[in-house]
């Protein structure tokens, strides 16, 4: 019960199936097809043509479903786009706290449904900036957050009960957050009202992105103390958003996203689940993030598997009961490695089906990229395109009318499977080698992706694998004359402020909030030593990021990348 065809109608199938096949070779034979293999970005092999054959195993019920239904195949809420269109966040963050909030109000003001923050590097990693580290870097990549006062600066005049904030931090994110949380209340804002997420994924770190500051251990306690703070205080906050869109960046195929990702996810539960906390408590506040990437169809049918393996996986390997546990609710953002910097303005084609992606296979938020980010942070006129981008799809184009319109489609569906099983296969090999940190302890995730990486770089420079106006029908137009420039004055101004808000602190007030702090790092992980209230305290005692980040590299110890090749 349940399977799609009858036995009888698959004996017809096949027969049909082999006559067509007899005269398409026929045919080729007049014209070759264009391609000496056709596959998708990640190189796996696609048929000429697929039929109920690819699905003659599946079962409806227990495979696809229906949409806010166990195994969530086809989405995570029952009335998905017709009741309430996805959160359009766009990744906003560059200079100061203050030119980044002057960001945040001219997109609110142009339709942006909720924030996303990108941080500068020397906040990524840890420093503030008037640290020697940090010189160079202010505001290059992001938005420059030393103190509860930067904090301040960043969401002044916004309601931060109303909109949702997203912050793109991970070594340094318990500290980001309790600045936020700080200021909110502040604010007169109540945390149990704050809704949001911190990306706080230290695992893709020591996989892909590299901004890496304590060792895997440490770094696994801290991310815990904020899941086991947040479900018990801040109960509307996305307290890790477990990013597999790094990892695609880092190179790696589309499948290896999907399951270093989960594993990733997996690894959390699992340590949530020794600190005590009850899985069904914490795992419905987990969050995914997933990189767009240009093969439509290959992005739609990664997500649709996600959602799929992620229920099975909190209900058949943690038992989860309450439905909300076993929802892969995620945010996507086009892929910035697909954008070129030969012929720019291609790259708004490139993040229009990046977009288009993303919506069929239900997201829950998406960024999409601007044309120019190749280049820098996005310049006003560039972002707005971006913006206008989801909302011409979301109002214009009828995408958002049905849900998980692809659904029974012989491709998508065979496709789904694919990236599933081959997904999964990876997910036994990670439990054969110990879990998720020893596999990073033997480089076993990282060369998986370097791997991939060098074997699409050698396609596209065999012509395997086409990028338009870069190996195939190049030009030599111009650059784009709008590129968004940081100023120099910029890092003075923030350095002198970092410093003058240094001298003006409470020394006494300080130093204790920071001795409780240590003494919470020094203890042994549980609720009594969890880092979080210290943090609130020492953030709003005046404690900058990098002091409490120092406090944490000499408790903990510090982490570089070995660099294996």
């Amino acid at each position: 019960m349940g399977k799609m065809m009858s036995e009888a109608d698959l004996e017809r199938m096949e027969k049909e199936y082999k006559e067509w096949q007899a005269e398409y070779n026929k045919a080729l034979k007049k014209m070759p097809e264009r391609l000496g293999r056709f596959s998708t970005v990640s190189d796996l092999e696609i048929k000429p043509l697929y039929t109920p054959l690819d699905l003659k195993d599946k079962d409806y019920f227990e495979d696809i479903g229906l949409p806010g239904m166990y195994p969530y195949t086809r989405g995570v809420q029952s009335t998905m786009y017709r009741a309430r269109l996805w959160t359009m966040r766009m990744f906003a963050g560059l200079g100061t706290a203050q030119d980044t909030n002057q960001r945040f109000h001219y997109l609110i003001d142009h339709g942006e449904t909720g924030l996303s923050t990108a941080f500068d590097f020397p906040t990524l990693m840890g420093y503030d900036t008037d640290s020697p580290l940090a010189r160079g870097e202010c505001g290059k990549c992001g938005v420059a957050i030393d103190t509860i006062e930067d904090m301040q600066r960043l969401f002044a005049n916004i309601n931060l009960e109303e909109v949702t904030t997203s912050m793109t931090i991970n070594p340094p994110a318990s500290i980001i957050w309790a600045m936020y949380i700080a200021n909110a209340e502040n604010e007169g804002f109540d945390r149990k009202k704050l809704g949001g997420t911190i990306q706080n994924d230290c695992l893709k770190e020591f996989i892909a992105q590299k901004t890496l500051m304590l060792p895997p251990e440490p770094s696994l306690r801290l991310v815990t103390d904020t899941v086991e703070f947040g479900t018990r205080e801040v109960p509307r906050w996305n307290t890790i958003s477990i990013s597999g869109y790094h990892i695609r960046e880092a190179g790696s195929t589309a499948v290896q996203e999907l399951a270093f990702t989960i594993y990733d996810g997996i690894t959390y539960v699992e340590e949530g689940i020794k600190r005590g906390l009850n899985v069904d408590d914490f795992a419905g506040r987990l969050s995914f993030f997933w990189n767009s990437h240009i093969d439509f169809f290959e992005e739609i049918a990664k997500m649709r598997a996600g959602r799929r393996m992620w229920a099975r996986i909190m209900k058949d390997r943690f038992h989860a009961k309450n439905p909300r546990s076993m929802l892969m609710r995620f945010h996507t953002q086009t892929a910035g490695c697909s954008l070129t910097a030969q012929e720019p303005y291609n790259n708004i084609i490139r993040t229009t089906t990046e977009a288009l992606a993303g919506i069929l296979g239900g997201t829950q938020s998406l960024h999409t990229n601007s044309l120019d980010e190749v280049y820098m942070i996005p310049s006003e006129e560039a972002v707005l395109i971006a913006l206008r981008t989801q909302q011409i799809l979301a109002e214009e184009a009828g995408v958002a009318n049905v849900i998980d319109p692809l659904a029974g489609s012989y491709f998508v569906e065979a496709l789904t499977d694919k990236m599933e099983e081959e997904a999964n296969a990876y997910i036994r090999k990670l439990d054969e080698l110990g879990g998720m940190v020893a596999a990073i302890e033997r480089d076993y995730p990282q060369m998986e992706i370097s791997d991939a990486a060098y074997h699409f770089q050698q396609q596209i420079e065999r012509g395997e694998k086409v990028i338009i106006g870069v190996n195939k029908y190049p030009s030599d137009r111009p650059e784009l004359e709008f590129i968004l420039k940081i100023d120099e004055s910029v890092e003075r101004g923030q350095i002198e402020r970092t410093q003058q808000f240094k001298e003006k602190r409470d020394k006494v007030g300080l130093q204790k909030a920071m001795d409780e702090l240590r003494r919470r790092c020094e203890g042994p992980p549980c609720w009594e030593n969890n880092v979080m209230p210290a943090l609130i305290d020492a953030v709003r005692a005046g404690a900058t990021e990098q002091e409490c980040c120092d406090l944490y590299r000499e408790v903990f110890g510090t982490y570089s990348d070995p660099g294996s090749f």
